[in-house]
């Protein structure tokens, strides 16, 4: 709470989601304009009106609130004393805020005696005060229900889970396993939202990878188990089953660990122990020396620094570090012991001669002593970035698992055995890359989803070795086939995951990464909402959204591409290149869509997202045809070609979202055909984006001698695109028609409408 914008209202309290946190400050702002009035001898008419329509929108949004949280303690009877309590105290501040604002005219509130905001300002902060404590009292229990539910559908899911680990017939396993697919959709769908709503950026990346494990353990727990039914007294495949039950379970657990807030053992530990965290501790010990010569001994500066030291031998110990970056590493390391060493002899020196400030020569020192470990940081970054880059080219061949699927179908056990070396080797350096991106991260929440894709490959390796052990016994098998197939698929996903990482560690590097707009998810008491006007909408069930999850992959590794392809230009601020990453963006939000995560809740968002997609679309190619009037007839010809391409996909887009559909098998396809559209103008722009970049700079190399006006981009500075609501599109694509409900929501109305 000590951060929050909303001030300490309650010593108890902790608000820790952000639709609390924003909930509350339309409430502080009307509650601070009544107490920070300015108290002048004369009070106009206006300011007199102004105070007490301020003081009855507080009392009437009070009202309606109260009624709400008293519908919500009703049908929790476990929370009923408690919320019951709460908003009666909200109530009655509310009453006192209401009788003191309620001021009347310039004459009769100084002549009639009664007591107003004026003459009892104590009054209304006691007033203010209370009324403040008590809505959150009621925000923070209507959010307990929230992780209430989650638990129970928790609970429903381990009940099935062990039925299912149970089953002994095909029949059995089928019925129960599609009772298990609607259980870990609703906990999805609950998940997604907590993880979207909480303030804690290591808590949301805790969740988000234990959301990841459920999902791809969902289709690996299908494949084992029919596996081990077909092959009742195969070891392997029972091996590989229980892993998937086992890891299932722990991910269960960490999503309830992180809603109830209670701490995972050695998570601390874990994240404390990266270069960037004791890199980042020992600049800052160094630096408060210029404030204070006696902050700490010189002792513990070279104990923080060896430490530092220590756990590079991460890099220097690996048999995959090459002898010169071994060597680059170790000479930085010796620097910046040297640069420390003599920040201690200037240090000693100041404080011998009694200076009260750090000396000349010892902020030379301690700027040295800064410069050298940033390098050394600057090395460690670029040895971990390039080693595992280089190893996700080599593993994106994939010839070992095809070589391990091949061997297992043949049911050729020793080759089978050869090649799962190999894929255990694999194995073995793809950890020992995530522990270095771990070093190097930037962020704890990039450190948490490191620590995660070690787990998963540590995890996933193993599993595909049983599963290809299983398939080499039972050559003949289509379940063993196509379980293994499973895990190979959820091994190249990590891979894939992990490029994206890797991405966004160097966005903090360079220092690339903004913030993105949070979804907020506080719970509504669905019957007491009878004002509510919601739009139809549905969320796609388990059958459905396993079939858009490959077209979503695509998505995501398509926009991963243009994002790869619009860093090659020059000029980052051309505006082909900006819609580009709007497009790639937006891209990326349908297929977080496709995964229940997200800012897009329901078909109606993506939709609307689909259609401003392709009027970004549009803008583009309105953009790349001026680019093209400087060029000769024969460039011109080539470009308008895919121009015209990515213009009639952009319109099919345009018109199939805003074709209105009717039930759920129409809004399924509906829904597919706009991801499908979506990833044929990706393709369109991948190609279109690599020819205007070669000619953008032939160009522009032709024009050096004259300046390179660059007309095109000066003609299209005014193209911004606007959404239907008249509000720009972001430039990261988060915009789709949803406002802040920091800046729009009616003082207290958020359990009523979101």
């Amino acid at each position: 709470m000590a951060s929050s914008p909303c001030g300490n209202f309650d010593s108890g309290l902790e608000i820790k989601t952000r639709s609390v946190e924003q909930t509350l400050i339309p409430l502080v702002s009307q509650i601070t304009t009544l107490i920070n009035h300015k108290d002048k001898p004369k009070k106009s008419e206006r300011t007199l009106a102004a105070i007490h329509r301020v003081g009855q929108a507080v009392s009437v949004a009070v009202g309606r609130f109260v009624a709400v949280g008293e519908a919500i303690a009703t049908e929790n009877q476990e929370l009923k004393d408690e919320m019951g309590h709460a908003c009666f105290e909200a109530r009655r501040a509310g009453e006192a805020i209401a009788q003191l604002t309620d001021v009347g005219s310039a004459l009769s509130s100084h002549s009639d005696g009664r007591v107003t905001v004026f003459s009892d300002r104590t009054g209304m902060v006691k007033a203010a005060r209370l009324l403040l404590s008590s809505v959150t009292k009621v925000l923070v229990l209507a959010d307990r229900i929230v992780i209430k539910q989650i638990i129970a559908s928790r609970n429903k899911v381990l009940v099935t889970l062990d039925h299912l680990e149970r089953v002994s017939t095909f029949q059995e396993f089928v019925q129960i396993f599609s009772q298990f697919g609607n259980e870990m959709v609703e906990f999805a769908h609950l998940t997604g939202d907590r993880q979207n709503d909480l303030k804690d950026e290591k808590k949301k990346a805790r969740m988000a990878a234990a959301r990841a494990v459920l999902e791809k353990c969902t289709m690996m727990l299908l494949t084992a188990s029919k596996t081990c039914l077909r092959h009742p007294d195969c070891e392997s495949a029972r091996i590989n089953k229980d892993a998937v039950f086992h890891r299932m379970r722990c991910a269960l657990e960490q999503v309830i660990e992180i809603v109830t807030d209670a701490r995972s053992s050695g998570e601390n530990k874990i994240l404390s122990a990266s270069i960037y965290n004791s890199i980042k501790d020992f600049k800052s010990s160094v630096e408060c020396l210029r404030e204070n010569l006696h902050s700490l001994s010189p002792q513990s500066v070279g104990g923080q620094l060896e430490a530092l030291v220590e756990r590079t031998e991460d890099f220097t110990d690996s048999a995959y570090t090459s002898h010169e970056q071994r060597q680059a590493i170790l000479g930085l390391c010796q620097l910046a012991r040297q640069d420390s060493q003599q920040l201690v002899q200037a240090w000693t020196e100041a404080q011998s001669s009694k200076a009260k400030e750090a000396t000349e020569e010892m902020e030379v020192a301690i700027l040295k002593t800064c410069q050298s470990v940033n390098d050394l940081r600057r090395e460690l970054h670029k040895v971990a970035v390039g080693r595992t880059s280089d190893l996700l080219k080599v593993h994106g061949e994939q010839s070992p698992l095809r070589a391990l699927k091949t061997a297992g179908a043949e049911g050729n056990l020793e080759d089978v055995a050869e090649y799962s070396r190999t894929v255990t080797e694999q194995k073995e350096q793809l950890v020992e890359n995530c522990r270095l991106l771990c070093h190097v991260s930037g962020t704890e929440p990039l450190e948490i989803t490191c620590i995660h894709a070690e787990e998963t490959f540590h995890v996933i390796g193993p599993q595909i070795i049983s599963a290809a052990q299983t398939l080499a016994l039972h050559p003949s098998s289509k379940i063993a086939k196509e379980n293994l197939e499973v895990f190979c698929e959820a091994w190249e996903s990590q891979l894939c995951d992990m490029a994206l990482l890797l991405r966004e560690i160097n966005d903090v590097f360079e220092g690339k990464r903004g913030d993105k707009r949070p979804y907020l998810s506080l719970p509504r008491p669905g019957k007491h909402s009878a004002n509510l006007k919601t739009a139809k909408a549905v969320k796609l069930d388990a059958e459905e959204q396993t079939s858009m999850a490959k077209l979503g992959l695509e998505l995501r590794l398509l926009s991963s591409d243009i994002d790869t392809e619009v860093e090659k230009w020059d000029d980052q601020e051309v505006d082909i290149v900006r819609q580009s990453q709007s497009l790639a963006s937006m891209a990326y939000n349908m297929y977080l869509f496709t995964r229940g995560e997200g800012l897009l809740k329901t078909t109606l968002d993506l939709f609307h997202q689909a259609e401003v997609l392709s009027e970004e679309g549009l803008q583009l190619c309105s953009s790349v045809q001026t680019f093209s009037t400087q060029l000769v007839d024969e460039e011109k010809s080539v470009v308008m070609t895919e121009v015209d391409k990515l213009v009639t996909l952009c319109q099919q887009l345009q018109a199939g979202a805003r074709t209105p559909v009717q039930g759920k098998t129409a809004t399924f396809q509906k829904v597919d055909s706009s991801i499908q559209k979506t990833r044929s103008i990706l393709t369109a722009l991948l190609s279109l984006l690599p020819v205007c970049n070669k000619l953008n700079r032939k160009y522009k190399s032709e024009r050096s001698s004259l300046g390179s006006p660059q007309d095109w981009k000066e003609r299209q500075d005014t193209s911004t695109p606007l959404t239907d609501n008249g509000v720009l599109a972001d430039k990261n694509g988060e915009e789709f028609g949803v406002k802040s409900l920091e800046q729009h929501m009616p003082s207290l109305s958020i359990l009523e409408s979101n």
